[in-house]
This record gives C-alpha cells, structure tokens and sequence, in this order.
C-alpha cells in the first residue's frame, strides 16, 4: 500500500509540474509577438533607423517593412531583406499602401529643417504623428510604438527655442493618444550611438528624469521588446542608461508602469 501510494503520489506530483510548466509556456507565447507579423518602420534611413531594423532581426521579425519617400535612394541605407514601401507622414493619402497587412509599427520620426525645410516640427512632430496614427487605426494596426523625447513637458526646453520642437512633439504625442490605435510612447534621454545590451536600462514616468543618455540600439530594443507586449500598450515612460553590465527582465520591465489616464 505504501509503495503504491508513493507511485499515485509520483504521477501526481508530475502531473502539476506538466501543468504548471504548460502554463508558463503559454504565458511566454502569449508575451512573445508572432515572428510572422509585419512590422512597418517609420524613420529607417534615420539615425535610429539602422538600430531598429537589427533588433527586429534579432527579435526574429522576418517582414519588416520601411516607409520612404524615395526608394531608390533609400535602398543604400536600408538593410537587404527590408520591404521599401513609399510614402511619406505630411502625406496621409499615401499611407494606407504602407500599412496595408502590417500588425505592428514603430517610428522614429523626427524633424529635420537642415536637411529640408519642410521637415518642421510641425508638420513632422505633430501632424506627422498624427496622420501616421489615424492611418494606422484605419488600417487596424494592433499596436503603434512611437520613439519621443525625454524632457518633452518642459516649456523651458532648449529645442524649444528651434521651432518649439518639444512643444510639437507633445501634440504629436497627444494625437497618438487619442486616435484610438494602440500604443506605446517611449522618451528616450540623450542619444548615443554605441552599442546597446552593455548596461541597465533606468525606466520612470511623468517626465520626472531631468536627463540621461542611453544608446540608440538600447531605445531600439526596448520598442522590439514592447512589441505584442499588453503590458506596454497604452503606457508613456522615459528611459535612460542604467548600471553598466546589469541585465534586464523584460518578461517584468513594462509590467509595474502605469497606463496613460
């Protein structure tokens, strides 16, 4: 009887153990985005634009998808294997080709008046953002992650003082937030261009950091990370560099943070 107790007992205890570890597995799957989504990146041929594309190689993202105005040029400066789709955000007729099968978009817009005129805070930073958002709410996007700025609350900020660019970036977060698409504002500190995995990453709420620095590719794995995440869906946080050689647990790393009101 004893040994016969011990063997129900075994299979007993093993069975939980299944259970259990299936129930973890399909918490993981649930928190990992399907690699065979496609992902539209806005800001590609930026400065950001090359760290986010090898993150979402590396997160194993297959069909990613680059908005361009031109492609031609834009071929030299775009990793091979990423789609080329035209477009352009101060243009909302032309988006909806863009972002026709794609679940997942992340942009790193941003204004730029050296290179054109055109580009203005204005009509990059706000509208921009905003026609980006309410093309992606149309065309049913599941989650839209935009790359901001740290120090955008501030009135006194010293891009403000260039076509109010802080001020613009705010209203473009602003329209992001209430076109209804699901998203995710990521304000990065001052941006560096070395590698990133090196060190922490320092994340708070409310525009409360008063600087920091963090490397280009580290903001880049951190809008990958937040990609299929419900934790991170409908939540605005500023990041910066952490201690050097710590690890983060991005299964916990959005969780804590508080939704947008």
């Amino acid at each position: 009887p004893a040994l016969a107790l011990a063997l129900v007992l075994a299979r007993a205890l093993a069975l939980a153990l299944a259970a259990i570890a299936t129930v973890s597995h399909a918490a993981d799957t649930k928190m990992s985005p399907p690699t065979t989504a496609t992902v539209l990146v806005v800001g590609a041929t930026g400065r950001s634009g090359p760290g986010l594309l090898e993150a979402l190689r590396a997160g194993g993202y297959t069909r990613v998808r680059a908005l361009v105005r031109d492609p031609a040029s834009a071929r030299a400066k775009v990793a091979a294997g990423v789609e080329l789709a035209q477009g352009d955000v101060r243009d909302p007729a032309s988006l909806a080709k863009a972002l026709d099968g794609v679940q997942y978009v992340v942009s790193a817009l941003g204004s730029n008046t050296f290179n054109d005129p055109a580009n203005s805070p204005e009509k990059v930073d706000y509208e921009g953002v905003r026609n980006l958002a309410v093309a992606a709410k149309a065309a049913g996007v599941k989650q839209y992650v935009q790359i901001s700025s740290l120090g955008i609350t501030n009135p006194n900020h010293p891009l403000n003082r260039f076509g109010k660019v802080m001020e613009w970036k705010l209203k473009g977060e602003n329209a992001l937030r209430t076109s209804g698409v699901p998203y995710t504002i990521v304000r990065p500190g001052g941006l560096g261009d070395g590698p990133g995995g090196k060190v922490g990453i320092r994340v708070a709420q409310g525009d409360t950091l008063a600087s920091g620095q963090i490397q280009r590719a580290d903001v880049a794995i951190v809008c990958v990370q937040a990609l299929g995440n419900p934790d991170a869906v409908g939540k605005t946080f500023e990041i910066v560099a952490g201690e050097p050689g710590a690890s983060v647990d991005w299964a916990a790393f959005f969780k804590p943070l508080k939704r947008d009101p």
